[in-house]
């Protein structure tokens, strides 16, 4: 006769994996669902924090109606999409140094500390160096230029025109100390058989490139691509102590606006509505990114 099983056989190890568990569940619970639901539930109300908790009115989608018809809100978007362009130029950047570096350069780990300084430096101190670099009058970038014959520069981070490259550009150099890592360690799982024998058969280093190290690479690309675009959708500090969103909004984005609107116009409902679209906004392009990404990353 078959002995039955206790019925609470196991409860001590079931037991024991809750409580592993438990300060990451607390943990998540706390800081990420419970804000995401209150920012769903504030983003359909007028409520403005200082007032208390139950002063506030439900007042639907007017949030949302008025955001489309907000000015800056949709000069804020435009930019940050703009900014999503940092991302693809950065790790063409980022691979090509990746490459010359593994292949072509002697040590090698000195390389990796260089270029990842800037990465882990703070963000504050980099936005301060290049306030001074970028200076429209006094700055070394523009006496250099002015020194080679440009009668003009650029105004950078001054200029309307300039602004928002002037931060493409800091973001494009803090980023790609992070990306040449990551990129250094995917071409070291690259097998050397596979370049042995395309050298064998003639091919030539652009070939090479081309047709094995982009490919067998492809899933560190998606990685770093679905990070970086992430990423733009969270600057905020470099554009608030380099350019605080001027000149005239030019290089303000919806992070940026978000803060405004919820610290300093005190629109706590309103600045909800801001996040409810940002997280709207990022979960369409990484679903748009995990559904194109079976056509050409290769694992």
């Amino acid at each position: 006769m078959r002995n039955k099983r206790p019925k609470f056989e196991g409860w001590r190890e079931t037991i024991a994996g809750y409580i592993f568990l438990a300060p990451m569940l607390i943990g998540t619970t706390t800081l990420v669902i419970i804000p995401i639901l209150a920012t769903i539930f504030l983003s359909f109300t007028d409520w403005n924090f200082i007032t208390g908790i139950g002063d506030f009115n439900f007042i639907g989608m007017e949030n949302f109606r008025t955001l489309f018809n907000d000015e800056i809100f949709i000069k804020s978007l435009i930019n940050n999409f703009i900014l999503l362009l940092v991302v693809p130029f950065g790790l063409l950047v980022s691979l090509i140094l990746a490459v010359v570096i593994n292949n072509h350069v002697y040590f090698k780990d000195f390389f990796k500390v260089i270029y990842f300084m800037p990465y882990i430096s703070s963000v504050v101190a980099i936005a301060i160096v290049f306030q001074v670099l970028f200076h429209p009058t006094f700055g070394p970038v523009n006496q250099l230029l002015m020194s080679l014959g440009v009668e003009s520069p650029p105004g950078w981070i001054a200029d309307i025109s300039y602004a928002l490259p002037s931060v493409m550009i800091i973001l494009i150099w803090t980023n790609i100390g992070f990306q040449l890592i990551i990129y250094l360690a995917g071409l070291q799982n690259i097998p050397k058989e596979l370049y042995e024998a395309a050298e064998m058969d003639g091919a030539s280093s652009w070939y090479k490139f081309r047709k094995i190290t982009v490919p067998l690479v492809s899933p560190t690309t998606f990685f770093l691509l679905v990070t970086g675009f992430i990423s733009t959708f969270k600057v905020f500090d470099l554009i608030i102590v380099l350019t605080n969103g001027g000149p005239a909004n030019s290089t303000s984005v919806p992070v940026f606006y978000l803060y405004q609107e919820a610290f300093v116009e005190l629109k706590t409902g309103y600045s909800s509505a801001i996040a409810l679209i940002l997280l709207v906004l990022v979960l369409l392009i990484t679903f748009l990114q995990w559904t194109v990404q079976k056509k050409w990353v290769n694992y």
